[in-house]
């Protein structure tokens, strides 16, 4: 039933730590609703994925109720009811029983019908409801705790509201060592597909060809897929930011910008490098190129405990800013890594456990020369480490590989 490697103990010990922070108010995730998909695959909410590891149950939820007088109600999972003419279309789905029970670590595993119920009973017993989904913006919808503990209190009296969304995020932004394992697993899928991106890439073939190649590779080094839309960015493709037409015919004198990573066990990988196609980067690309990868080295040195990403940010573009190119790095430095490509991201300092992405870049569209480069980096007890660093990003290294790869064809 869990879809992920990470072993169902963690989960329950990840809902475990939330009873505890809600000091015995109720809480509630939610996986979202989800319909038939004839394109892509639909994901639940992270936190609902973090909480549980289920990644096929739209409409599933977890009630946190932790002062309930019967133990086995102190956390419970709902799923939607059976349908079997509907499973026949999407899937056989497990019975309510032991089984059931043990492959999802809860005690109690219930259908969704009676979440209303069990809801109104909690608020009517202690009063107080959490929220732990993230807050939205005016123009966003409602978050989906919220809009149930609003039906409850139209319903019910003396019911108060309290904010907690920070708890989650917080949890999330610290990795556990099976999660750091799955993202080192991404990253060995997305480094394979890099592999087979600079043995493809080339003048006279596109951009798509590019993109075939990396993501075909990371699915045959054990990915679900990519983990977000793959950039291939050529000549002045290369200087928009989130470019994902990949549908240009890759010319002499390119620069290539490729933004890509694999999604594997339910984790992201996040790499961008810059390549010339033609396998030799030209005086000013280089030039340009060198700014990046000098301004990335120092995100990187400065990057350790206690750290917020704007110091981060300020190492960077000090850099890029020395070299006369400052109004040319468009975005921030990086962000959060792990089950979502840009994860849950507490406002707090860097703690060790986290994997952040540090990702310079410099964009002059006039000269049709944008460079970014992007590594994944897990914050340490006493620094930092690389975990991307066996992706080649030296300018040297880069025109070597290229040119052993152009060898081998």
């Amino acid at each position: 039933m869990i879809d992920t490697p990470i072993a169902v103990e963690e989960y329950q010990k990840r809902r475990d730590r939330v009873l505890r922070a809600l000091r015995g108010g109720v809480g509630l995730v939610l996986a979202g609703e989800g319909g038939p998909q004839l394109h892509g695959t639909w994901r639940p909410d992270a936190h609902f994925a973090y909480l549980t590891g289920i990644l096929h149950e739209p409409g599933a939820a977890v009630l946190f109720d932790g002062r309930n007088p019967d133990p086995s109600r102190r956390c419970v999972l709902f799923l939607k009811p059976r349908d079997p003419e509907m499973e026949t279309w999407d899937g056989l789905r497990e019975p309510l029983g032991s089984p059931l029970r043990e492959a999802t670590g809860f005690a109690r595993v219930m259908r969704t019908p009676a979440l209303a119920t069990l809801l109104m009973q909690a608020a009517r017993r202690t009063k107080r409801l959490v929220c732990l989904h993230p807050p939205a913006s005016t123009r966003a919808p409602v978050p989906a705790d919220l809009q149930e503990f609003r039906k409850v209190q139209e319903r019910l009296a003396g019911v108060a509201v309290d904010d907690q969304t920070d708890l989650l995020n917080a949890m999330r932004a610290v990795k556990s060592r099976a999660e750091v394992a799955q993202i080192r697993r991404a990253i060995g899928a997305t480094r394979a597909g890099f592999d087979a991106a600079l043995a493809t890439l080339a003048p006279g073939v596109s951009e798509r060809d590019v993109q075939n190649a990396l993501e075909s590779t990371f699915i045959a080094h054990g990915a679900e897929g990519p983990a977000y839309n793959t950039i291939v960015g050529a000549g002045v493709n290369s200087t928009v930011l989130h470019y994902n037409a990949n549908d240009r015919m890759i010319v002499d004198g390119d620069l290539v910008c490729i933004d890509a990573g694999a999604r594997v066990g339910g984790y992201c990988a996040d790499v961008t490098r810059t390549y010339p196609a033609s396998g030799r980067f030209t005086k000013r690309q280089r030039e340009v190129y060198e700014v990046v990868l000098r301004a990335l080295k120092a995100a990187t040195r400065a990057a350790r405990p206690g750290v917020r990403f704007h110091e981060l940010d300020e190492a960077a573009r000090g850099v890029i800013e020395r070299a006369g190119l400052g109004d040319f790095f468009l975005h921030g430095i990086g962000h959060h890594l792990g089950i979502e490509v840009h994860d849950a991201s507490p406002d707090a300092p860097l703690e060790p456990g986290a994997v952040i992405t540090i990702e310079p870049g410099v964009y002059l569209r006039e000269e049709k020369i944008g460079v970014r480069i992007e590594d994944d980096i897990l914050i340490t007890p006493k620094g930092h480490s690389v975990l991307t660093r066996d992706i080649a990003r030296e300018p040297d290294e880069i025109e070597a590989q290229m040119r052993s790869a152009r060898r081998r064809r």
